[in-house]
């Protein structure tokens, strides 16, 4: 947790983690009062609904960790892969309001694709394809192939 901390106050992605954790926080706090309060009422409704508001902040609770884990994990092996200059450079062309050019984020597409191939097990392959997945917009593919590199840089 301390690479999530340091530096905090002068990233404003990890203000803005902060503040919507902050949030999540303080309606997880009011979900769970409000259950208890419908579990100590008389009914059985009520005290099932008061036991289904237990399960939705433990859901809530399971998710943010897990996103948070995730974040922190991926901010670690990009600040390995930067030390060892492993970072893919982005020089790829944008458009006027500032999004990558797909076409040329496609092109570059099958160099990283076949270095996952040729090393499936090496983490810094799967992160440099993660970075050519979001670059080419595919963010479903992006984060899965981050998860993997993340189980790969785990074990």
């Amino acid at each position: 947790m301390s690479t999530f901390f340091s530096g905090l106050f002068h990233n404003r992605a990890k203000i803005g983690v902060l503040l919507v954790t902050l949030l999540l926080a303080f309606y997880l706090v009011i979900v769970a009062q409000r259950g208890w309060l419908l579990l100590t009422s008389d009914g059985l409704t009520a005290k099932a609904m008061g036991l289904a508001y237990f399960v939705l902040p433990l859901v809530g609770v399971w998710a943010l960790v897990r996103e948070l884990l995730f974040g922190v994990q991926t901010e670690k092996m990009a600040t390995i892969l930067a030390d060892e200059g492993g970072l893919p450079v982005d020089d790829l062309p944008r458009t006027p309001g500032g999004r990558i050019v797909r076409e040329a984020a496609d092109a570059q597409f099958p160099a990283y694709q076949a270095e996952v191939e040729a090393a499936p097990e090496e983490w810094r392959a799967w992160f440099r394809l993660s970075c050519a997945y979001d670059a080419a917009g595919d963010r479903k593919r992006a984060r899965s192939a981050m998860r993997q590199a993340g189980k790969l840089f785990s074990a």
